[in-house]
């Protein structure tokens, strides 16, 4: 079995990790900074009566000899020696490890590739992936890759560590990350027809270029197609806790089990070359979100996924990364391989090289029995899913700017007045927003609802309203949210401290009136689960949503369209991701016509 340590982490001393040892620590807000911006988010979703109620249910507990004990805990906890985060643990087993529900589709997330023109056949378009991704690869292994900076401020790059090598493992009650000694696997899992392919990259101390990757990959795809192997991937879409028993039910079938298990979870990442051919953006949105559940391996942190029309894509397992090191390996791979920079190496395809090794389980009947109820299970969840995708091509980011708005305060205020034109009220709306200027700093929540939000959505849709009010209802909501986001930066929000000072409770301690307020448990149900990642090489990426009534709406800016991934359950809320997607077109058309008229002013 894999174990959680690592033997060869990227290397410490290079320039990716020059800045960690300055940063700061993630802060504890004080509780006097917190519980007043805390109701100022409450507000907006309460009545007058219930805000009262809530107001002095806060105050009361911002005066109490609990909260200055809690909060004493919490600023503790953060001071103590060795520990680099207050939050991490906590965050990363309630959110990840400890979540029992299926990785995809509710946790992992995926990016849309633009197509690659120049290669049309997939196998040579995987190949170049493989190459560039190798490249990014060895910046980081060697530690030569910059870290990144939020303007001049540098961000945690420790996440780094569990990019390439790593795999999640299933475990009761919560899982853990195994990552793998980078120098002694340079092999990836090419996994192609529900079969996994071991390929080693390096063959007599060479790497082997684009031209000898694509015929190792046209052997193996002519391999798997004239065999059928018991689709053990779907094991790995299953409920964790379900996972967990099968993994090791796997495992213990046959010793060659563990081995396999050991190989395909060591290598540097998996490539996933699928037989579909997907055209329309839903189609390629599902194939990278899920695909068919059984060409995959959804524990591993990278997954390069190219179809059999060369239309390619990325599913990142979230556990131990979030979105930004992933977008900017993305980023990179696409700018390498779209523009012509990536090094293909040698033409030639030298004679000898090793056939790909073929990753078999062997499967008795209690293993074949349980990859058919997880592919059930599996088939039964993606299928109470449904997805639209809004591609927006009016305008984008450099349009946005000429207007004078923020363009993530933009779409958000379109997401925002979308939701309104659909229900006629605003809901509560998460916002992912990245506390990496911190050590071991992940996210916060961006509360985007407020007062100024709300007053925003009911002036645009009110006819009677002057399209100056109107832009300065919208300005001024762009204004508040930015301010927040600001502040979530900083490490400054009101989510991630609140619970902190739950789970600094003790067995047995009276749960503070704060937390039993029905408008706690209101304001944290997102029926909005959003998050912005752009890149101009992306046609969009997406997430699940996160409650059963709610969307996830992942967004994507780019210089000259805004794209739109909205997800949500089919069951008794009635929810529509199709007339969602109307109504934010609908929005974000409006708002620009209504600041071009206010900038041109009334009529004469």
């Amino acid at each position: 079995m894999p174990s959680a340590t690592q033997s060869q982490k990227p290397n410490s001393a290079g320039k990716l990790f020059e800045f960690q040892s300055q940063l700061p620590k993630l802060p504890v807000p004080a509780l006097g900074e917190t519980l007043p911006k805390y109701l100022s988010t409450v507000e907006p979703l309460l009545s007058k009566e219930e805000f009262a109620r809530t107001k002095k249910i806060v105050e009361e507990f911002g005066q109490s000899a609990q909260a200055q004990e809690l909060q004493r805990r919490l600023e503790a906890r953060a001071a103590e020696p060795g520990r680099a985060n207050w939050l991490e643990e906590w965050w990363n087993d309630l959110s990840y490890m400890g979540y029992r529900d299926p990785v995809t589709p509710y946790v992992s997330y995926f990016y849309t590739y633009k197509d690659d023109k120049l290669r049309r056949k997939p196998t040579q378009r995987a190949a170049a992936i493989v190459r560039a991704a190798w490249a990014f690869r060895a910046q980081v292994a060697s530690g030569e890759l910059a870290p990144e900076m939020a303007r001049t401020t540098p961000l945690c790059s420790h996440s780094y560590n569990y990019m390439f090598n790593a795999t999640r493992i299933p475990k009761k009650p919560s899982d853990y990350e195994a990552t793998y000694d980078l120098g002694a696997n340079q092999h990836i899992t090419v996994a192609r027809n529900n079969q996994f392919f071991t390929l080693e990259l390096v063959h007599d101390g060479q790497l082997l270029s684009a031209a000898e990757i694509e015929s190792q990959l046209d052997r193996i795809v002519e391999r798997a197609d004239s065999s059928a192997a018991v689709p053990v991937g779907v094991l790995t879409s299953d409920n964790r806790d379900m996972w967990a028993d099968n993994y090791q039910l796997l495992a213990q079938a046959s010793p060659q089990n563990a081995q396999t298990l050991e190989k395909l979870q060591s290598s540097a990442f998996l490539l996933c070359l699928d037989n579909t051919k997907p055209v329309t953006r839903e189609e390629c949105h599902r194939t990278y979100w899920h695909g068919d559940g059984a060409n995959r391996w959804f524990d591993k942190s990278l997954q390069f996924i190219v179809c059999d029309n060369a239309k390619a894509g990325f599913l990142g397992e979230h556990s131990s990364m979030d979105g930004t090191p992933t977008c900017r390996l993305n980023d990179y791979v696409l700018d390498q391989t779209l523009n012509s920079k990536v090094d293909l190496g040698s033409a030639t395809v030298r004679a000898g090289l090793p056939e790909p090794e073929p990753l078999r389980f062997v499967t008795p009947p209690a293993v074949v029995r349980a990859i058919e109820q997880a592919a059930a299970r599996f088939g039964k969840v993606v299928g109470q899913h449904q997805l639209r995708v809004l591609q927006y091509e009016a305008f984008g980011k450099d349009e946005i700017k000429k207007l004078g708005f923020s363009p993530d305060g933009f779409a958000q205020m379109a997401i925002q007045l979308g939701y309104y034109k659909l229900y006629g009220k605003s809901r509560a709306t998460y916002e992912a927003a990245a506390t990496r200027k911190f050590l071991h700093g992940r996210t916060e929540t961006c509360r985007s609802v407020s007062t100024d939000s709300v007053a925003f959505c009911k002036l645009f849709e009110n006819p009677t309203v002057s399209v100056q009010d109107k832009v300065a209802a919208l300005q001024a909501a762009t204004k508040t949210h930015g301010a927040y986001a600001k502040a979530c930066s900083e490490g400054k929000g009101v989510d991630r401290h609140l619970l902190g000072l739950r789970l600094v409770l003790q067995p047995g301690e009276e749960k503070p009136a704060i937390f039993q307020d029905p408008a706690y448990a209101d304001s944290c149900h997102w029926y909005l689960s959003t998050s912005q990642l752009s890149s101009e090489h992306f046609e969009g990426w997406g997430f699940s949503e996160v409650v059963p009534d709610g969307y996830g709406i992942a967004y994507t800016i780019r210089k000259d369209a805004l794209i739109f991934h909205i997800a949500a359950m089919k069951n008794e809320f009635g929810l529509n991701s199709d007339h969602l997607a109307h109504y934010i077109k609908e929005a974000a058309t409006e708002m620009r016509a209504t600041i071009m008229a206010a900038k041109l002013g009334p009529k004469l």
